[in-house]
């Protein structure tokens, strides 16, 4: 079969692409740049890419994909019902992909790419279709000549419902996407509600209050009591997690804070469920490796680290803010300069107070423009709310020569090169201190 996809550089649709390409079928797919994820499915995956969208694209296919971010109005989208083609949103997909699978999906607000990709390491005869990439594999995607699936499962429109979840993990659960939920409280945690519902083995974090409060037999983590002795730790300069839990021995996990720890927990009680022995298990954690983007090193000189994170919500940052003040000690650094790219007007403003609370003893706060993701702009006092802060206003950043760059109106207003410089963001902002942009 010949499925296109439009939107096929997104982390999730390309997923999605790879994992049918292996599946033996045809993809091609467009979108609006050439970029790594896009060159890899040309090169790797035989993908037809066209950039940006043409309406010729998708001459020929026998079903059309598209991304959220992908309206009627679309050139593609439009001559694919012009010509009768099967249409289908990539949550509406879920189910033609995943419907004879035996999946084992996990979602949450917060470590969910981090959760899936150890649990892929756990499961290391599984396929793996994740939200981000593992360093362990290399890809978003890992195939496997089998039917196991490790699945990021996504609550922000619903189709985590469509993942057919077979072991379902949720990490935590807090109001997101609240736009799409109508900002209706009882819809979004009914969304869980139902997707726990689906699955035959139920893995939770029992801390969470919303979780706590379901009755359904589960799989119940309690990290205050069942995650001990946590200590941090450098292995080859790379930062370490080791901790205990409940009665079953100490375990060792790339990454540093408490989250980690959690994130791996769950992992690790969802591959004993699975039948996986417990001392593969504590084998096959040190070959989790991370993930792209999140806590992602990306330069490490003795005087200089700088670190690439996807955070782009309060929680998330304020877990990695801590992470990073043990990693600075660790290293010995004396300064931490944050870089911040806000990700939607409709979060900033949403989680306002959050975010000026969650950059707490960074050094110097670096805040760029908001990362509108499609969103009308809108009106934001972010130097007035961050006023508390040693704070730089600017347009953007770059990387050259193991030097951070700081830019306002096109000239450079701040140098780092020395100390741990974190940047924050789920827009472009990844390119920008990769010295990609």
């Amino acid at each position: 079969m010949k499925i296109h996809f439009i939107g096929i550089g997104g982390i999730g649709l390309s997923a999605l692409a790879k994992f049918l390409a292996n599946d033996g079928h045809r993809i091609s797919g467009s979108d609006i740049r050439q970029s790594e994820i896009t060159n890899d499915l040309a090169t790797n995956f035989s993908a037809k890419i066209t950039i940006p969208h043409h309406e010729d694209a998708v001459e020929g296919a026998d079903i059309v994909i598209y991304s959220a971010a992908v309206r009627p109005t679309n050139v593609e989208y439009q001559k694919a019902k012009a010509l009768g083609i099967t249409l289908l949103s990539r949550k509406e997909a879920l189910k033609f992909i995943l419907g004879k699978k035996e999946v084992y999906a996990v979602g949450g607000a917060h470590g969910k790419s981090t959760t899936s990709a150890m649990l892929a390491s756990l499961i290391p005869e599984s396929n793996a279709l994740i939200g981000a990439i593992s360093k362990e594999f290399g890809s978003n995607v890992r195939y496997a000549d089998n039917n196991k699936v490790v699945f990021e499962a996504d609550e922000s429109d619903e189709s985590f419902l469509n993942s057919n979840p077979y072991l379902a993990i949720v990490t935590n659960v807090e109001p997101e996407h609240m736009e799409y939920y109508k900002y209706d409280e009882t819809l979004f945690y009914n969304a869980y509600k139902n997707f726990l519902s689906l699955a035959k083995i139920r893995v939770i974090n029992a801390e969470d209050a919303f979780l706590a409060s379901l009755e359904m037999e589960s799989v119940k983590l309690y990290p205050s009591r069942d995650i001990k002795n946590i200590a941090f730790t450098l292995v080859e300069g790379k930062p370490h997690t080791k901790f205990e839990l409940r009665d079953l021995g100490t375990f060792e996990v790339f990454g540093l804070g408490e989250h980690i720890a959690l994130d791996a927990a769950l992992a690790i009680l969802a591959a004993l469920e699975l039948g996986q022995p417990l001392e593969e298990i504590r084998k096959n954690c040190s070959n989790y490796k991370g993930i792209k983007k999140r806590f992602d090193i990306i330069q490490d000189k003795e005087g200089c680290v700088v670190i690439d994170d996807y955070g782009h919500h309060p929680t998330e940052i304020k877990a990695t803010i801590k992470a990073l003040k043990i990693y600075q000690k660790l290293r010995g650094f004396g300064e931490l300069n944050v870089i911040w790219q806000p990700h939607k007007y409709s979060r900033t403003m949403d989680n306002l107070s959050g975010f000026v609370e969650c950059f707490e003893g960074v050094d110097e706060l670096v805040i760029l423009p908001i990362w509108a993701a499609g969103e009308l702009e809108v009106d934001i006092d972010l130097k007035g709310a961050f006023s508390r802060y040693k704070l730089l206003m600017a347009d953007a950043v770059t990387k050259k020569d193991g030097i951070v760059k700081v830019l306002k109106e096109g000239h450079v207003v701040r140098e780092y090169t020395r100390g741990l410089i974190t940047a924050f963001g789920a827009g472009d902002i990844t390119y920008q201190i990769r010295g990609e942009a």
